[in-house]
């Protein structure tokens, strides 16, 4: 099977900073104009969190620009807004934020095939700054090797021809 969907926010710095134990799909509960406006790509999740409140899960501070073409309906950028995930799910989660250390984490917020919004939650625990210089590190190094491959790819084409 074939995902086919859209990238509106991503956060970036998620892996930077968490070590990421376990994703889940999660539906969001919207109104008319937030829609249209992910669908112009006005969202941004980089400071958003996730809390369990009487065992249903809300994203805080996901800001949804709003849509400019909205008439009296507007609606609230930075409101809490409902996930839509499996009462399974939601105790997973539930137990793993309670332990010391782990949170929730928003990693992709898109709109799939069906045109609804989803967002691509984690379960995450927080990295130490030790932890991120390694992080540094191995990427500076995958980096450098990647360059020195693509230097003996280019000297073997030049002597070839």
């Amino acid at each position: 099977m074939k995902n086919n969907y859209r990238i509106v926010a991503q956060n970036r710095k998620a892996n930077y900073e968490y070590f990421i134990e376990q994703e889940y799909n999660a539906g969001i509960v919207l109104q008319g104009s937030e829609i249209k406006s992910l669908r112009t790509c006005g969202a941004n999740i980089q400071d958003s969190h996730i809390e369990l409140n009487e065992n249903e899960l809300y994203i805080h501070n996901l800001n949804i620009a709003q849509y400019r073409l909205a008439t009296v309906f507007r609606h609230e950028p930075s409101r809490k807004k409902k996930l839509l995930l499996n009462r399974k799910e939601i105790n997973k989660i539930g137990g793993k934020i309670k332990l010391k250390g782990f949170t929730c984490i928003p990693l992709v917020l898109y709109i799939n095939d069906k045109n609804y919004a989803k967002l691509k939650i984690a379960v995450a625990k927080g990295k130490k700054l030790y932890d991120k210089r390694q992080s540094i590190r191995d990427r500076e190094n995958k980096r450098e090797e990647m360059r020195i491959v693509k230097e003996r790819i280019v000297r073997t084409t030049r002597e070839q021809s």
